[in-house]
């Protein structure tokens, strides 16, 4: 039980990745479905495009990219988001302090951030696999084009990378910008809190 009850203490950060993605589902899919719309149509997925189009299609889906991490960074917030890098980039001193902070998490909890990634790339491979069966195993990507949704010319690939914008992607961004808040100290939030005292509730019933 004591085995079961640390690796649970241990997975904190994983579930409280998950619960920022349900709980701001919209604006997290949103700007996935930015980029995978884009995606497609780069592809040929709607027909033939030129050079300008492609070139302001991937800064379209680049800005929602970074936009969507600098969300996640300020904690639901751009603006906060924005704000902690400035403050990153203009004060030498914080900048040092955090990198400080940083290195000291990562040899405090090593063994957290290895099961935490390890979950979550255990869900990507997840995430990623079901994708491929989409694309590959069911009749969606012939059915998309007989009806005329597709080019007659797109690839399996505007059905993967669209789905993977949906999904893996946005998922990977939250993962990774609130992984940097956690290093630095900086993920405030009450979820991570809430969650260890619902674990150590339920274990000592």
């Amino acid at each position: 039980m004591s085995l079961s009850f640390t690796f649970l203490q241990k997975l904190y950060f994983l579930k409280t990745t998950i619960s920022f993605f349900r709980k701001h589902w919209t604006v997290v899919l949103g700007s996935g479905l930015i980029a995978a719309v884009g995606r497609v149509i780069q592809l040929g997925g709607l027909g033939t495009i030129n050079t300008s189009t492609n070139i302001a299609l991937e800064v379209l889906i680049e800005a929602t990219r970074i936009l969507l991490f600098v969300y996640v960074l300020g904690l639901a917030n751009i603006k906060k988001g924005l704000l902690r890098i400035k403050h990153v980039c203009t004060h030498k001193d914080k900048r040092r302090q955090g990198w400080k902070i940083a290195v000291q998490n990562t040899r405090k909890e090593w063994t957290a951030i290895l099961l935490n990634l390890g979950g979550f790339l255990l869900i990507a491979w997840a995430l990623n696999y079901l994708i491929d069966l989409a694309a590959y195993e069911t009749c969606l990507y012939l059915t998309l084009k007989k009806d005329g949704i597709l080019a007659a010319s797109a690839s399996e690939w505007t059905i993967l990378l669209f789905f993977k914008n949906l999904s893996v992607i946005p998922l990977t961004l939250v993962f990774e910008a609130r992984l940097l808040l956690w290093l630095t100290n900086k993920l405030s939030d009450y979820k991570i809190a809430t969650l260890v005292n619902k674990i150590n509730s339920a274990y000592s019933r």
